[in-house]
């Protein structure tokens, strides 16, 4: 991708990124970019398509328990449209493939992308949702949305179903400990392998302390 293309879709996403969500700011979207990059250099997919889709991927967000959260990704898809048709740097006929990028992306409609860059992003995303990340992620929005950390009676999600709007800790049954399984790359399902242990290290620690050790 020229690099006067990139900095000047960075310098947009800067702008048009609104949310006060450390889950999903900008540092977020450049987090998500900087895995798409990688994994795309792997696969020698079209970084035109990649670089906005990775950054305008969570342009609208809401709560996860706000109803409206199931339209965020077609939300953001139509606005990074508009955004990209109205750069006339932008390549016109690449606009479609980020939209697509950007509709697939989203986790919980569980949509397993056809093109390359679709896949890319859904995997990158992904691994926001995995490892030391995810858990600064996680509590962060459970701090957010008045969840409790936990299940008293049973934090670890193993005589219960998880409940992940109630309890912050149950997202790791229902999402990070899930993401590995998920990955489409080769690289992605390496680097997420590696995550996925780590989330296991720190839920056997957990597990020590609350039982007071």
């Amino acid at each position: 991708m020229d690099y006067t293309l990139r900095h000047l879709l960075i310098s947009t996403a800067a702008k048009e990124i609104k949310s006060s969500d450390p889950s999903h700011d900008l540092e977020h979207a450049i987090r998500v970019l900087r895995n798409s990059e990688m994994i795309a250099r792997e696969e020698r997919a079209d970084l035109d398509v990649i670089v906005p889709a990775s950054l305008f991927h969570d342009l609208i967000t809401y709560a996860k328990d706000d109803p409206r959260s199931e339209n965020a990704a077609k939300e953001s898809a139509e606005r990074a449209r508009d955004i990209l048709a109205g750069l006339s740097e932008y390549p016109a006929e690449k606009i479609g493939k980020a939209y697509d990028a950007i509709y697939c992306c989203s986790f919980r409609k569980g949509i397993v992308p056809e093109s390359i860059e679709a896949r890319i992003l859904q995997d990158a995303d992904g691994l926001e949702a995995t490892g030391a990340i995810s858990i600064m992620r996680t509590f962060s929005s459970t701090g957010q949305m008045h969840r409790q950390f936990y299940e008293p009676g049973d934090p670890f999600c193993e005589r219960r179903t998880p409940n992940d709007l109630k309890y912050g800790l149950d997202l790791f049954y229902t999402r990070l400990l899930v993401v590995e399984s998920r990955m489409h790359t080769k690289t992605a399902k390496e680097i997420a392998a590696r995550r996925t242990r780590f989330l296991r290290d720190f839920l056997d620690e957990l597990k020590i302390e609350l039982e007071g050790r």
